[in-house]
């Protein structure tokens, strides 16, 4: 009897991540989530919803990089370990990833030239160019009506 319980906890602690994956990523956090979705709090569906959009980018990678990634062993370790600091509230992972990473790379758009082109000298290369531009032409008063202007549109 205590050997068939030994190597059934052989076989467990093998194959761990191919167990506890899924479990970590799937599982608990599609509990959570319909948990917070009968919550009036936004704070945990921002959670949940940061979660989700880690995962699916997580995903995307090793779908992209799927044969690269077969040659790395410890992958499976590293993925479940990331995992479980995105997961866990604790640790507030995904919150961090996304406010760090992700968000200002969608709502700061930048784009990458790659080859140089110079411009036009009067052309503005930035938004700090531009509003210098405009209240040298239009002054301050001018520019601080403007930006009072937009914030009671987005309001």
């Amino acid at each position: 009897m205590g050997s068939g319980a030994g190597s059934f906890l052989k076989v467990l602690l093998k194959n761990f991540d191919v167990l506890a994956g899924p479990v970590v990523s799937l599982v608990y956090p599609l509990y959570a989530s319909v948990r917070a979705i009968e919550t009036k709090s936004p704070i945990d569906d921002q959670q949940w919803l940061t979660y989700w959009v880690l995962y699916s980018m997580i995903t995307l990678f090793e779908l992209t990089f799927a044969k690269l990634l077969e040659w790395i062993p410890f992958w499976p370790y590293a993925k479940l370990f990331l995992t479980c600091w995105l997961v866990f509230p604790y640790f507030s992972g995904a919150a961090y990833v996304y406010d760090h990473y992700v968000r200002p790379f969608f709502v700061n758009r930048q784009t990458l030239n790659i080859w140089y082109v110079p411009g036009k000298k009067d052309k503005p290369d930035d938004i700090l160019t531009a509003a210098e531009k405009y209240i040298a032409e239009n002054g301050t008063d001018e520019f601080q009506k403007m930006i009072n202007k937009a914030d009671r549109v987005r309001s």
